[in-house]
């Protein structure tokens, strides 16, 4: 965390030590906060913000859900994103905007505690660290299960879902692994701690519906456009626990995550080579699009100017 630059906090861009919430906040004893994890990427032209409009949808969407009384549109949100990246000077960064419920009484109840937006930047490189993207990482079944629909607002990107990931990421860690996969309540794949999941088998994509408790994650959306564009079929189909062992290739998405393959699953070797031609095809073409190698042609990307 580089702590000398600065936070977008409730209008302001305010040094990094001045960031600061009171103890009483409702978010922090109750979990009422929704947030997105937005990635800048170096490109030729400079800094650019991938996926920019998508994430604050989601974002308002999932105040929607938690009732988040938003203070700001969603054209003051993406001015303030773009404006805190410049400040900051970053060629390449990882952005966290935060809406959350402030200081006030306590009760799960809200009632007099202020809705809050934070945004933060900060360099983070792959995920899973130095060789991932190009060696895949080992993962396992976690022993926790995703929640039941019903229960928790699986498709809002909620502060309070991610004690479940939290969770998983421990136990995966404890055993060795880099992430865990998740099950969601019927025993069907659902994904892992912060990221979608994809198999492939005999050249077909497969991956979790939105029913399947995941959230439905904006770089899964951009893995399902490319494969379409390179003429790789899809199916959105409840995968039971088993296929794992029947597919050739596995990988995961997510804006931290990128698109990161699989090497083994529970100790066992996933498919012939890792990454798969599949997978490899991918995660080259995500890769020339984000950096700005390619022209983009889908508009998914928003330069950051000066």
């Amino acid at each position: 965390m580089a702590t000398e630059q600065r936070i977008w906090l409730d209008g302001e861009l305010v040094p990094w030590a001045d960031a600061r919430v009171h103890v009483t906040a409702h978010s922090l004893h109750y979990g009422s906060a929704v947030f997105e994890g937005l990635r800048a990427y170096a490109t030729p032209r400079g800094p650019s913000v991938l996926q920019l409009d998508a994430h604050v949808e989601r974002l308002l969407a999932s105040c929607r859900v938690v009732k988040l009384a938003l203070p700001y549109s969603a054209a003051e949100l993406c001015a303030a994103i773009l404006e805190t990246v410049r400040v900051n000077d970053h060629e390449a960064c990882y952005v966290r905007p935060i809406v959350f419920r402030g200081g006030g009484r306590l009760g799960v109840l809200p009632r007099d505690n202020p809705v809050q937006v934070s945004i933060m930047t900060t360099e983070w490189g792959a995920l899973h660290g130095e060789g991932a993207l190009e060696g895949g990482v080992d993962v396992g079944f976690s022993s926790w299960r995703r929640m039941a629909p019903g229960t928790h607002p699986a498709l809002a990107k909620a502060s309070g879902n991610y004690l479940n990931s939290m969770l998983v990421a421990l136990e995966a860690q404890r055993h060795g692994y880099a992430e865990g996969l998740v099950l969601d309540v019927e025993g069907y794949l659902s994904e892992g701690s912060g990221e979608n999941v994809f198999l492939v088998r005999k050249g077909e994509l497969l991956t979790p519906p939105i029913g399947n408790s995941i959230l439905a994650g904006i770089t899964r959306g951009m893995v399902l456009q490319l494969a379409l564009e390179l003429g790789i079929p899809i199916r959105e189909i409840r995968i039971p626990r088993e296929l794992i062992d029947f597919c050739d290739e596995l990988f995961m998405t997510g804006t931290a995550a990128e698109v990161t393959p699989v090497r083994t699953v529970d100790g066992r070797d996933v498919g012939a080579e890792c990454p798969g031609p599949v997978t490899r095809r991918l995660q080259d073409r995500f890769f020339e699009l984000v950096q700005g190698r390619s022209p983009d042609i889908y508009r998914w990307s928003t330069l950051v100017k000066g």
